[in-house]
């Protein structure tokens, strides 16, 4: 079980491995463009490669900017040159429904010896279908399944009987994280790994009667050494 950090910027990235608690980080074009990364493709390359110095050995998934067949499979290449624990992001399908995405994730991972984040998937169904095409890791997006009236634990503890039944070695990552609550429902539901922001991370550590018993403990402790 692990915990990613969903984050661009540097200084949190920096801060969560000083913790010991992340074992690896995602980015997308939203994430990049939210923390401020300019310079385009080259600009999100050069803060890929900071992110990937930082934690390594621990993964660190980078997006394709395209979704043209050849363009994904050019960039994915040229993207996992950047360091040894980069892996690419490959959405499940485009945003018609074009379906030459899953050739991609085989080609990638069977041929060109990249390791694939399959990703943006709402269902059980399109994550198996990811791992049979050799993806890596599978990325269902939790938050957005509940948000469809499905119960997104369900989902992950179908996909996780069947990639164990079946002997399929993908790792299961569960994004879209909305609660601190999800963190553990979806661990416990089977998922190998949860993707968070860094004030979810917060909401685990910090607790409101945690704050009032250090607070007791340090008045009491003053109170002894004037005894």
């Amino acid at each position: 079980m692990a915990i990613f950090l969903d984050s661009g910027k540097l200084d949190e990235v920096k801060k969560y491995m000083a913790w010991g608690v992340i074992r690896g980080v995602t980015t997308n074009p939203t994430i990049f463009l939210k923390d401020g990364v300019t310079g385009g493709v080259e600009g999100m390359k050069a803060r890929a490669r900071e992110i990937a110095d930082i934690i390594y050995p621990y993964p660190l998934s980078l997006e394709v900017t395209s979704n043209y067949r050849q363009q994904m499979i050019e960039q994915a290449q040229e993207f996992a040159a950047i360091a040894d624990n980069i892996n690419i992001k490959i959405t499940v399908h485009g945003p018609k429904g074009e379906t030459e995405n899953l050739e991609v994730v085989h080609e990638l991972e069977t041929v060109h010896d990249v390791r694939v984040n399959c990703t943006a998937m709402m269902s059980a169904q399109q994550c198996l279908l990811a791992a049979l095409a050799g993806a890596s890791y599978v990325s269902l997006f939790g938050g957005r399944v509940n948000n469809m009236g499905y119960d997104s634990r369900q989902e992950i503890n179908r996909l996780r009987n069947v990639l164990d039944i079946q002997g399929l070695e993908a790792q299961i990552i569960i994004g879209s994280t909305r609660e601190v609550l999800n963190i553990f429902e979806w661990l416990e539901a089977g998922a190998h790994i949860v993707t968070v922001t860094p004030n979810l991370i917060q909401g685990m550590l910090v607790h409101p009667y945690t704050k009032e018993t250090v607070q007791m403990f340090l008045d009491d402790a003053k109170k002894c050494e004037q005894c």
